[in-house]
């Protein structure tokens, strides 16, 4: 957006609906779709970006009269989009503005040179990528290929592929040689559902079809994004009682890369516009948070043993390993509850208690290593032993 000249270009109309469906003959017509950059004078790059570098338009001018709508530029790529995007909307290349063309050789040549300059001037070491669906995949495969082999191959890259079934992450994760990972949806869909539904929902499912049981090593789970709470796109807010378990769970498991929500951990206030009303919006912090990330550096460590076996109490346990204690954590979405757990002779006698201070009891292994482990009502506990300050 914001070009620095008009150009006279070639283009057709779509519908928004459906973009593979052509409203209008070829138009001539004048656009802003040539990028200069007079202010930098060439300093970074030479670089002219012009219609043939863009796939779309959303405004352009013919007869002096503005036109608005969704506008296939004719290009050296041609009059088609490209087939290598989501299929939302029958095609989803376009998105807004002057929507860049990724089969264009110079504007490829051009993302590479970007990247690295970026990447050479804020030492980054990892990336994340917004809205992919309407990206080309041939192009982000090349481009990422070239991050991974030319400037760091450690790179750490995550990507906004928002979808509600896995098997498509999955799918986009395996067109891309698994050098990406992804924004586990599905696993937050379940953490709303979860929290809709109180003791109804089944917590033993409480992992099915996410990405974090599907992929792993690939999963980037999370409670709540700036899309997901009030008044946004994706609204679809965890509930407050339950957004302490949802992060246990990303945080405790061993499997996941868990991202973490700004306004859950600091709290955050604004106002926003519904139906023409104002409309204040408090998010209150998790106060379970700053201890539970507390945890996940203490304790969240060693072979894990799940007991997913209740439709309304589980747990896991996390041994430890040489250098660090494990943990038990067991989570209730009804009543008061608890789980008897084997722990193994070498724990007999032990004492435990909850590391989140939501239970002020103690508990002690028996002389086999067994316990009853407990958890209050739809709540959350991480017991640890008791001699751990």
């Amino acid at each position: 957006m914001g070009a620095d000249e008009e150009e006279h270009i070639a283009v057709h109309q779509v519908n928004g609906e459906n973009r593979n469906e052509i409203i209008s003959g070829p138009m001539h017509v004048s656009a802003f779709t040539k990028f200069t950059f007079p202010g930098r004078q060439g300093k970074y790059s030479d670089f002219i970006w012009d219609y043939n570098c863009f796939s779309g338009i959303d405004i352009v001018k013919k007869d002096n009269k503005q036109l608005n709508g969704i506008f296939k530029i004719h290009n050296t790529c041609g009059t088609e989009w490209t087939e290598t995007v989501s299929h939302q909307f029958g095609n989803y290349d376009y998105l807004m503005g002057a929507d860049v063309e990724y089969r264009n050789p110079h504007v490829i040549r051009e993302m590479k040179d970007w990247i690295k300059w970026y990447m050479d001037i804020t030492k980054a070491d990892g990336i994340r990528l917004d809205a992919l669906k309407h990206l080309s995949s041939d192009f982000l495969k090349e481009w990422i290929s070239y991050i991974k082999t030319e400037l760091n191959p450690d790179c750490f890259v995550l990507g906004e592929f928002w979808k509600d079934e896995p098997d498509k992450i999955a799918r986009f994760s395996d067109k891309m040689d698994d050098m990406i990972s992804c924004f586990d949806a599905p696993l937050h869909y379940n953490f709303f559902k979860a929290s809709e539904e109180g003791s109804a929902y089944d917590l033993s499912r409480i992992l099915k079809g996410s990405l974090l049981e599907k992929k792993p090593s690939l999963s980037v789970s999370f409670v709540e994004n700036h899309d997901t709470q009030p008044l946004q796109a994706l609204e679809s807010s965890v509930q407050g009682w339950f957004k302490p378990i949802a992060y246990a769970l990303i945080l405790l498991l061993k499997q996941g890369y868990p991202c973490v929500f700004y306004p859950d951990l600091f709290g955050a206030e604004y106002t926003d516009v519904k139906n023409d009303a104002e409309i204040k919006i408090v998010i209150p912090k998790v106060d379970a948070l700053p201890k539970l990330l507390e945890a996940r550096k203490l304790f969240a460590f060693g072979e894990q043993r799940t007991y997913f076996d209740h439709p309304n109490c589980i747990a896991w346990i996390r041994k430890g390993n040489k250098e660090k204690p494990g943990c038990i954590v067991i989570i209730s979405n009804s009543g008061e509850a608890y789980k008897h757990i084997s722990l193994g002779k070498e724990n007999a006698g032990k004492t435990f208690r909850d590391f989140l201070g939501h239970r002020h009891d103690e508990i002690t292994a028996d002389e086999n290593g067994n316990a009853r482990f407990w958890v209050n009502k739809a709540s959350v506990s991480v017991w640890v032993s008791s001699g751990i300050q």
